[in-house]
């Protein structure tokens, strides 16, 4: 399928929250402009094959009427409590030719018997109503989200499950192919199922990438992302991300929608390394998806369609070092004909072999695609591709596994001549497609960062590239400030820019960042390491880590200088290491540094898989020191980790 959605829709798109605790009255649900019409529309323009929607999240609040349960769209507002999201996700997905899947979460934080025995008939006459009412349902996606805080009925406390044992994974799998032969099963949890998470949700996979696992035993992390050589069954990775930083809509993050460029390394990164895409829209407040995701999908769309419309190598010679006897079945331009059920085939022993493309005239390319015809298994382990430039053979990659698809981006380069080289492989190589392409420059967005003198500095990713920009939040054009070296700042900015390319006249994407005040004045005061200076000193790239023999919790206190009305803070895990991500925290504030007052406590959600900034906003405090405290972390050791810690002020 290559290419489907995920839609998340809940409570939680009232709270501004990523995981509700299940304790949010039902009337808070009113997107009074819902229309799953309009989702199928823009999957479908966007080359989407299917939408999986969030039946229901770990709120335990339901889409659909379940008569299991109040806590659903019934007693909301919407529709006078008449509404069923899922009914009519399902009509619009057959009037679009789409497939239509359901999430439900196996961890229920509204359900009184979550943790109990009960709880697992609750959750299986769930799952029949979705797999019996609606049609066929083409996936069925759990998390491995199992166990914390929440609600429960009112009891309000922390419950935990050993999620190996408790779901009893192997008697609900077998109901759901009852219900639903067909299906496929998502799930990172529990019993193995037909797809594999990758692992994390940025958007990729690894570039070695086996659609294999063992059927039994337990998967580390590289197994997730790489999958296993010789598994010995067939378990595609699934790459699952947001278009937007969050899985829920915050109106805070409509400024983070990906851009072209990041949807386009995303798309390299998923399908184009043997996965599929699974790409997230939060739908927002109204039902509908936001017009700014919207354009984002359909402008990926357009970028995919150009950088693969005309196939360089279709009509041009090839030739092979070795081919099966019946050349004519099996020979080198079946991997040029375009079809998907024709394939060049060495002889039965042979694990490495070439095919030469001929061009007959020096040709520009940048996109090298090529497929294995996976209905006979995955077997290639290794390739490389040469190009003849200026008659010198030249190594372009060198690289592991095919599978399903395969592309690389190369750098652009004029040949003669293309060599694909398969240096080894677990069988007899089967290539069924090779597609050669010269993609349009696409520009990628300035990096923008401000240090803690208040220098605001932007990187261009085209070293070539002119920078524009603007201060005060408006759009830049090639008539805006040129950018010549860091820009002084005080105080609050809302800063824009651009790349601009003056040989092609395109501009990219642009940048949005939003500064509060500077830290020119901060200093963390209960810290001997000099270090601790990276937790303020503006650089994402940058991190402190609490150290070992220490425990938790740690209170990292900071001292802003002078007075500020705070409203909130932000907390960015360290980004190059999953040690230490705090989960849950405290966070203290005070006049003199002796004398706390809390302003917020609770959980930084789904942190541990999507480890990007955490806002929480409070009412409002007149302070001059602020402090963080870890009470917990995602590994639950003694460890802390901090990329940067900021605040928001009034």
């Amino acid at each position: 399928m290559e290419y489907y959605a995920f839609i998340h829709l809940s409570t939680n798109t009232f709270t501004d929250q990523e995981w509700g605790y299940g304790e949010d009255d039902p009337k808070i649900f009113n997107p009074e402009k819902l229309d799953c019409r309009q989702w199928a529309r823009v999957c479908k323009a966007a080359g989407m094959k299917g939408i999986i929607l969030t039946a229901k999240h770990h709120s335990g609040f339901c889409l659909w009427p379940s008569k299991y349960t109040e806590y659903s769209v019934k007693n909301s507002p919407w529709k006078d409590g008449k509404g069923d999201i899922v009914r009519e996700l399902a009509d619009a997905c057959r009037e679009y030719g789409l497939k239509m899947g359901v999430y439900l979460s196996p961890w229920d934080r509204n359900y009184a018997d979550y943790g109990k025995p009960e709880y697992i008939t609750y959750f299986r006459n769930q799952l029949t109503e979705l797999l019996t009412n609606y049609g066929d349902v083409f996936e069925i996606w759990f998390d491995g989200a199992n166990g914390g805080s929440g609600y429960y009925g009112g009891a309000k406390e922390t419950r935990k499950i050993d999620a190996k044992t408790y779901y009893d994974w192997s008697n609900t799998y077998k109901l759901i192919r009852k219900l639903q032969p067909n299906i496929v099963i998502w799930n990172d949890g529990g019993d193995r199922a037909d797809l594999r998470w990758v692992g994390t949700e940025g958007g990729y996979v690894g570039e070695k990438n086996w659609s294999l696992l063992n059927a039994t035993g337990d998967v580390s992390w590289d197994m997730l992302h790489h999958g296993l050589e010789n598994g010995n069954a067939w378990v595609p990775g699934e790459v699952n991300t947001s278009i937007r930083p969050g899985w829920f809509y915050h109106e805070s993050e409509d400024s983070r929608v990906k851009t072209l460029p990041q949807l386009l390394k995303t798309y390299y990164s998923s399908f184009g390394r043997n996965g599929t895409l699974l790409l997230n829209f939060p739908v927002d407040k109204r039902g509908l998806i936001h017009e700014m995701d919207e354009k984002a999908v359909v402008e990926l769309a357009d970028a995919v369609k150009k950088a693969f419309a005309v196939n360089l190598a279709t009509g041009k010679k090839a030739s092979a070092s070795n081919t099966r006897v019946n050349a004519k079945e099996f020979g080198a331009d079946k991997a040029l004909d375009g079809k998907k059920d024709t394939y060049w085939a060495t002889d039965e022993k042979v694990t490495s072999a070439s095919l030469t493309i001929d061009f007959d005239k020096p040709t520009t390319f940048n996109r090298f695609l090529v497929q294995e015809y996976i209905a006979l298994g995955q077997r290639v382990k290794a390739f490389t591709l040469e190009a003849k430039v200026a008659g010198q053979w030249k190594v372009l990659a060198n690289q592991t596994t095919i599978g399903y698809r395969r592309i690389l981006v190369l750098p652009t380069t004029q040949a003669t001549e293309l060599r694909f080289t398969i240096t080894d492989a677990k069988s007899c190589p089967l290539i069924s497609n090779i597609g050669v392409y010269n993609a349009p420059q696409v520009l990628t967005a300035p990096v923008v960062t401000r240090n803690m003198a208040g220098d605001v500095v932007i990187k261009p990713a085209d070293s070539e590239s002119d920078i524009f920009y603007t201060l005060d939040g408006s759009l830049p054009t090639k008539q805006s400030l040129h950018y010549t070296g860091p820009v002084q700042t005080k105080g609050k900015v809302h800063l824009q820019a651009i790349a601009f390319d003056p040989q092609s006249q395109q501009s990219s994407p642009v940048t949005d960042e939003k500064f509060d005040i500077s830290h020119k004045t901060w200093k963390v005061v209960n810290v001997g390491d000099e270090k601790v200076a990276a937790v303020i000193d503006g650089d994402p790239g940058t991190a402190w880590y609490q150290p070992r023999d220490r425990k938790m919790p740690l209170d990292l206190v900071i001292d802003l200088g002078e007075e500020q009305t705070l409203t909130g803070f932000k907390y960015l895990p360290g980004q190059e290491s999953t040690a230490g991500i705090i989960s849950h925290f405290r966070f203290f504030v005070s006049n003199d540094g002796k004398q706390w007052q809390t302003a917020s406590e609770g959980e930084f959600s789904n942190i541990k898989n999507n480890p990007l900034w955490q806002t929480k906003s409070f009412q409002p405090h007149k302070a001059r020191y602020i402090k963080l405290q870890a009470t917990q972390n995602t590994q639950e050791d003694d460890g802390a980790g901090y990329g940067e810690l900021d605040v928001i002020t009034h």
